[in-house]
């Protein structure tokens, strides 16, 4: 089957809209759990503590801290979480933030879509795509994180702007929706 090249192809298929990344990856984990496949391969000796804490974190929706010294599979734990994400996700081509083709937050993606409707090109992002990692040395900054907001421009704009609704998705997850 192939998937849809345009937003009018999208809105004619059964696609799920995307939602939170925790929703995503609840609902995936959920799924792996009740088939019992393995949650996180690779990852040894945590079975009994990590493990279960990083999977009712996963189930309760919550951000999460990972703390310890070199050599004891954050990043590797980090990296295997792709594999609760959704095997595919829409987003508008070509946009850099990997926009949602149903409410595009970026202004390029907006004009886009009123100029191009239903013919607005729709890109499929892997798991690997969406997953970003900026390792936390003493010299990375806010900004490094989640970029430059001018902070009077978005107060003026309200908190259920745009502007607002990314900065607040872009500073809870690692994961682009």
């Amino acid at each position: 089957m192939t998937r849809p090249r345009t937003l009018g192809e999208l809105k004619t298929t059964s696609a799920v809209r995307a939602g939170s990344v925790k929703d995503e990856m609840r609902r995936n984990l959920v799924c792996k759990l009740q088939k019992g496949e393995g949650l996180f391969p690779g990852i040894l000796g945590y079975d009994e503590t990590v493990i279960p804490r990083v999977v009712n974190a996963i189930l309760s929706r919550h951000n999460m801290i990972l703390l310890g010294l070199r050599g004891q599979a954050k990043s590797r734990l980090m990296r295997s979480l792709t594999t609760l994400l959704d095997p595919a996700l829409p987003a508008i081509e070509g946009c850099e933030i990997h926009d949602d083709p149903w409410s595009p937050i970026c202004r390029r993606c907006r004009e886009l879509v009123a100029e191009r409707g239903e013919q607005t090109p729709i890109a499929w992002l892997t798991p690997e795509e969406r997953y970003v990692e900026k390792l936390a040395t003493p010299d990375v900054t806010i900004a490094d994180i989640i970029g430059d907001v001018d902070p009077i421009r978005a107060a003026r704009m309200g908190s259920t702007s745009p502007m607002m609704s990314a900065i607040v998705t872009s500073g809870v997850a690692s994961f682009s929706t």
